[in-house]
């Protein structure tokens, strides 16, 4: 009896151990299983552990939020690993950010809003290194030279500014040229090339420019240019002056504080780039706020971040790419209209076809972000 019970209790274990390891073979969830499974249809480039990192040299405002969130949903819908970083406008932050990310693992980054002056030397590296780039608003140029493979995508700024100034212009039928206060600075790419408009405009006598204004404080860009306009406006009379022409919402906002503040309901203000901020501001009981021209900002992340993955698994890229701005004006707005439902009101505002692959709509239904 004694031998004859072993015997029965060692079947008894073998029979539960064939068992288990039958019902792990058969468990498509195990993590044996599913160990080296790939999705079938999308490239290898992009299956596995890749990540990616996007540094921005702006302040975090309203603007950057939404390119940056724009830029992680679209990598994470993919499965990857986004990493972001602001560098507050300090170009010695910035270039070393970009340095340290080169340094690491990343397959591939997104720059945003480098200067011409250091961004071939900031960037080489990392193409040396076999990492993929993308840029946005970054002019890389040395004597003549750029880096191949990089693609850099733009808002056409020139678009922006014809239709911010169109609207202008428009406000003032019987007013030539129209007198307009101008918040600008000099040394960023978009801004330049807005400028390179605005001149234009001036030299064909549509517009006269009784002011330059810029901001000093680029950690409280709306305090410094609230102020800067609030003692600005002082020296014009009502009459005296039409519009106040912003070439970045920052500084629009900063303006549209010193109108109210001052109580100047005879002068209009007329911007670029677009944020729920900006919204409510133009929403406003009468708003002096009338009209600003944007691209959605989310959609610029998301542009980018598709344009790195096609490089991540090899398929062709345009070396340049921009994306075209529509004009917003007041009148449009309904009351609970929002960067979120824009397009509502807005035709075309928020598209985002272009360069969307099928394998990543396979990702996005994998990591359930469709």
């Amino acid at each position: 009896m004694r031998r004859s019970g072993w015997m029965l209790l060692t079947l008894l274990v073998l029979l539960v151990t064939a068992a288990c390891g039958a019902k792990e073979t058969a468990n498509p969830a195990s993590p044996k299983a599913a160990e080296g499974a790939k999705l079938e249809g999308v490239p290898e480039g992009v299956q596995g552990n890749i990540r990616v990192a996007v540094i921005r040299n702006l302040p975090s405002d309203d603007h950057t939020k939404q390119f940056l969130d724009g830029a992680r949903s679209e990598g994470e819908a993919f499965g990857f690993k986004v990493d972001t970083f602001i560098a507050e406008n300090d170009d010695a932050k910035f270039q070393d950010l970009v340095a340290q990310a080169i340094q690491k693992d990343y397959a591939g980054l997104i720059i945003s809003h480098g200067k011409k002056d250091y961004s071939y030397d900031m960037i080489k590296p990392a193409l040396d290194k076999g990492m993929k780039v993308v840029t946005f608003d970054t002019i890389i140029d040395k004597n003549g030279e750029t880096l191949p493979g990089v693609t850099t995508t733009f808002q056409n700024d020139h678009m922006l500014a014809a239709l911010s100034l169109e609207a202008l212009i428009d406000a003032f039928p019987d007013r030539k040229p129209a007198r307009v206060i101008k918040l600008w600075f000099g040394g960023v790419p978009p801004l330049d090339r807005r400028e390179e408009i605005y001149k234009k405009y001036e030299e064909d006598g549509k517009i006269q420019t009784v002011e330059t204004i810029g901001p000093t404080n680029f950690q409280d860009v709306q305090g410094d240019i609230a102020n800067k306009v609030g003692a600005v406006l002082a020296k014009y009379p009502p009459g005296s002056v039409d519009a106040i022409w912003a070439s970045w919402d920052e500084m629009a906002k900063g303006a549209y504080k010193a109108l109210q503040e001052a109580g100047r309901k005879d002068i209009k203000l007329i911007s670029i780039d677009i944020s729920n901020q900006d919204i409510n501001l133009m929403r406003e009981p009468g708003s002096p706020w009338v009209a600003t021209a944007a691209v959605d900002p989310k959609v610029i992340g998301i542009m980018d971040m598709r344009l790195l993955a096609k490089k991540l698994v090899g398929e062709p890229t345009p070396d340049t790419y921009e994306l075209e701005p529509k004009l917003i004006r007041k009148e449009q707005l309904k009351p609970d209209t929002n960067m979120t439902n824009l397009k509502d009101v807005v035709p075309g505002w928020g598209q985002a076809d272009d360069f969307n692959e099928a394998w990543m709509e396979t990702l996005r239904e994998h990591f359930g972000k469709r």
